[in-house]
């Protein structure tokens, strides 16, 4: 499958300043970027401002960003899922996975998520591809928001459904393990039936063993 990639950008006005939402951007431009010190969300953000760059090298890597100038506030990842995940194991090739999603916390509440989801859709290209994200309450930041867990999962599916992703059941253990846990997706209006049909097996591996 060719992985074709249309920067698009747009521009988001906040109580905090002016941000440019744009990508999928290249590895070059997004080295050549500022990287907020607040983007700490994953890794030491010289590590994970690194991890980007290899992610938008990437043939189906797509790294989507909102900078306030030349420095990135937040940002959001696409790739092919992890081979640990069983969402690999189908072996997909168009079947993508939202990976991360960070907004450093002044950017926090004005919609910069959603933003980063919306621009990222407005690529004809994302009608190719089941797009999926797996949320787990460990990795949201409760300290720093102050939320439960409750609401933050409402507000984390309010910005997964910005983009167009909506809630899928599954038989994950990891998803399972946690009701605040969930699969969200979305299908492309141009991904094929045999692929559907592959991420619902893909979704319920479990009813299949005994």
């Amino acid at each position: 499958m060719e992985h074709k990639k249309t920067y698009n950008a747009k521009e988001l006005k906040t109580a905090n300043g002016k941000l440019i939402i744009e990508g999928p951007i290249s590895p070059e431009k997004l080295a050549d970027y500022e990287f907020h010190k607040d983007l700490v969300a994953f890794r030491p953000p010289a590590q994970q401002h690194k991890a980007l760059v290899e992610i938008a090298g990437l043939p189906e890597g797509r790294i989507i960003v909102a900078r306030d100038r030349h420095t990135i506030v937040g940002y959001v990842t696409y790739l092919y899922p992890d081979p640990l995940e069983r969402w690999s194991e189908g072996k997909m090739d168009d079947l993508i996975e939202l990976g991360a999603i960070e907004v450093i916390p002044a950017f926090r509440g004005s919609g910069t998520g959603k933003n980063l989801l919306k621009v990222s859709m407005m690529d004809d290209a994302m009608e190719d591809y089941i797009v999926i994200t797996t949320e787990y309450y460990w990795h949201w930041d409760l300290k720093g928001t102050g939320l439960n867990v409750w609401e933050y999962r409402k507000i984390m599916e309010k910005m997964m459904n910005a983009g167009g992703l909506e809630w899928y059941a599954t038989d994950d253990p990891e998803i399972s393990s946690h009701p605040a846990n969930c699969l969200m997706a979305r299908i492309g209006k141009r991904v094929d039936q045999d692929s559907v049909q592959q991420f619902d097996r893909l979704r319920f591996m479990n009813r299949f063993m005994y």
